[in-house]
């Protein structure tokens, strides 16, 4: 579908009311540091060194890191990843825990019967696959062909951890929705943005975060003239480029709104320094705090806003928050996706596909194994659309 022309849109976040904003689910992941919570329990004068805290702090990033990366060998061709066929606990996960939303897609569609299908597509890992250098998650053109048909039958966005512009210029849709920055860098209609039309790109925008630019630039250390003039370099004692610098493999991102240090091509001897580095820059800046994903720490404002959060945004912006008549899908392999499938599941409405290789806990209901089987998902959702008018 393509939704140029649009619903109507919220702008300002107060627009959405309190029961909105009230009855969402934390955007705080399993695992987050939020600098500057130094004090002691209850309030008892008990006295604890800040080193021994900063090191709870850090083993506890540092075990978060390990947990949600496991160390596997992705092979960059698309849909050739290693599968782990004869792994007997990713057997009974799927059996018994998360099918697969191939094997369950008559059941899916069942009950999309007379309702609408929205869906909603995690970028890394979902349509591309996950690879050493950020910069080439390239989308391959069978995939691209496959989510601009889904997105010709069914209201479609990409929700991604990647800037807003960063994602738009790989996936070189208008078709789409797309949100940013883990949801904090919204544009309901993508047409006026390709055709650079300034008017219509700020009126479809929602950026609850805006206020925190200036401080994401700086946590960053941006080197250019405006960022200078906004942080004089007095101002800024460490920043995340500056600390990484030095620790083989690292690689630091500015995503608009948040800050990815990627830590998948470091030597696991030294994630604990990367934790520890990250730790002490955020020190620094108490309205900031990390969660972690797929080997990479993101640092993003303090602020009561998620991948979950977007995508009820997305729903009742489109006018597509009717769970009577609504079916959202979202599929997602991230630790941030799982705000979005706890959303899903919370209403009581529409499914989470987790994209995974190993069993994970998750809110998803259905899993998929990889990109290439995202594709068939949605060359399937395609075909059964046509097949159903």
């Amino acid at each position: 579908m393509d939704l140029s022309n649009g619903s109507p849109v919220i702008t300002d976040p107060m627009a959405m009311g309190q029961p909105l904003m009230g009855v969402l689910p934390s955007n705080m992941m399993p695992f987050s540091i939020m600098p500057g919570g130094y004090s002691s329990a209850g309030g008892a004068g008990v006295s604890v060194s800040r080193r021994k805290i900063e090191e709870v702090l850090v083993n506890g990033l540092l075990d978060a890191m390990k947990s949600s990366s496991p160390r596997k060998k992705h092979n960059v061709v698309f849909g050739q990843e290693n599968l782990p066929e004869e792994d007997p606990a990713y057997s009974a996960w799927i059996q018994t825990k998360c099918p697969s939303a191939l094997a369950s897609f008559k059941q899916i569609v069942a009950s999309a019967q007379g309702k609408k299908i929205a869906l909603f597509l995690d970028y890394d890992g979902t349509l591309s696959p996950i690879v050493d250098d950020p910069d080439k998650a390239v989308m391959s053109p069978v995939m691209r062909a496959a989510v601009r048909n889904v997105a010709k039958q069914f209201p479609a966005a990409i929700v991604s951890g990647r800037s807003r512009k960063k994602v738009l210029e790989f996936v070189k849709l208008k078709e789409l929705c797309y949100a940013g920055s883990h949801g904090m860098d919204i544009m309901t209609s993508s047409a006026n943005y390709i055709h650079n039309t300034e008017k219509g790109k700020e009126a479809n925008l929602f950026q609850p975060a805006r206020e925190f630019l200036p401080m994401i630039d700086e946590v960053h250390f941006l080197f250019h003239s405006e960022a200078n003039q906004l942080h004089p370099l007095s101002l800024v004692s460490k920043s995340l480029l500056e600390v990484t610098s030095g620790i083989e493999g690292a690689s630091v991102e500015n995503n608009k709104f948040c800050v990815s240090v990627h830590y998948r091509n470091v030597d696991e001897k030294d994630w604990k320094l990367v934790a520890r580095l990250v730790n002490e820059v955020l020190e620094g800046f108490p309205r900031l705090k990390v969660t972690n994903g797929r080997m990479v720490l993101e640092v993003r404002p303090v602020i009561d806003w998620d991948k979950g959060k977007a995508v009820e945004f997305l729903l009742q912006s489109l006018g597509l928050s009717d769970s009577e008549n609504v079916i959202p899908i979202y599929i997602g392999d991230d630790r941030t996706d799982e705000d979005a499938f706890k959303v899903l599941r919370e209403r009581n409405c529409g499914y989470g596909i987790l994209v995974s290789q190993v069993p994970k806990e998750t809110e998803a209901f259905y899993s998929l194994r990889d990109p290439s089987e995202v594709m068939e998902f949605l060359n399937s959702l395609v075909r059964w659309k046509k097949h159903s008018i």
